[in-house]
């Protein structure tokens, strides 16, 4: 049999833990393809490779072109591909994840599934967001109050910090340029965050969907995890770019996101969170390379590729 033509995958041991990746390469008005094991971006100013193993999410806006070859890459190497809209504010598809295994996935499962474990990770969540407050016995409408003040309260100390006018968030999700420069900034940092916090949530194999705060979306998940450093790093790198009296917004305040999050050590700080959210048993996150197939059995799991046909008696 004649061997694979091309660079073979690397294996998923040689892949770069999801906290040890840099963020998110945003690329539009380009053609992207694959050189190797890099993915080479071409536009007016000539070619870049950029190797795909070290890359959390690949966000594609407009007039982007991505090849067959430069897809599989990224795949193989656990990449998440996300496809933007226009100023990269808008969600459309993802590429598959990095994650092999569902273990995190059946525990996010059991988790949102009761009552009582739901509104214990809700907390969490927002013992997190607001350290120092006794959360452990309010309920999500209480929570949801205190979350609105502290956020409000949040919004008006950075706009004094900055020096920058505030009035409220005030947008119009199909329609970018609607809202003043402030919305728009904040807007774009959000979609950054959103994007990123995606890329960890599917390369540990949790569901984008099953959120315990949010709920009804594809995305819940994502916005639980996203809102527990929206405040501390969107928004303030929104209010920044503004002050700074930037023309071009969008992608000023995706440099600055980008130096934000590396700062804050995101991608380490949101896969620690993930697993200590959900009570993962594992230590360490490369546990989500696993790639076991099993059969499930109520007295245990059984090994695939077997044949278990019964005796014939």
């Amino acid at each position: 049999m004649k061997p694979v033509p091309g660079t073979p995958p690397a294996t998923l041991g040689q892949l770069s833990r999801i906290s040890d990746r840099i963020t998110f390469l945003y690329l539009e008005h380009s053609i992207v393809h694959r050189d190797g094991n890099a993915i080479t971006v071409r536009d007016e100013r000539g070619v870049v490779h950029v190797p795909a193993a070290t890359i959390a999410s690949v966000m594609l806006g407009p007039g982007t072109t991505i090849s067959h070859q430069a897809m599989m890459l990224l795949a193989d190497s656990g990449a998440s591909t996300v496809w933007m809209g226009e100023h990269g504010v808008r969600y459309y598809a993802h590429g598959r994840p990095l994650a092999r295994t569902s273990r995190l996935l059946e525990a996010q499962s059991a988790l949102v599934t009761n009552q009582s474990s739901r509104l214990r990770v809700a907390r969490a969540m927002y013992a997190m967001r607001f350290p120092g407050e006794d959360v452990s016995v309010l309920t999500m409408q209480q929570l949801r109050g205190r979350e609105g003040a502290r956020v409000r309260a949040a919004y008006r100390e950075v706009a004094r910090d900055y020096g920058v006018e505030w009035k409220s968030r005030n947008y119009k999700p199909d329609d970018f340029e609607a809202g003043d420069d402030l919305n728009m900034a904040l807007s774009a940092a959000t979609a950054c965050l959103y994007g990123v916090v995606h890329a960890v949530v599917v390369a540990l194999g949790c569901s984008p969907a099953l959120g315990f705060v949010h709920t009804g979306h594809d995305r819940s998940f994502v916005y639980d995890v996203a809102d527990l450093y929206k405040v501390e790093i969107a928004v303030p790198a929104a209010f920044r770019v503004v002050a700074s009296e930037s023309v071009d917004i969008g992608a000023d305040v995706r440099r600055a996101m980008r130096d934000a999050m590396y700062d804050a050590h995101l991608m380490e700080r949101c896969t620690r969170d993930v697993h200590r959210l959900l009570d993962s048993r594992g230590e360490s996150d490369t546990d989500y390379l696993v790639d076991i197939v099993e059969l499930w059995d109520w007295r245990g799991n059984r090994a695939s590729g077997q044949n278990y046909e019964e005796p014939p008696w």
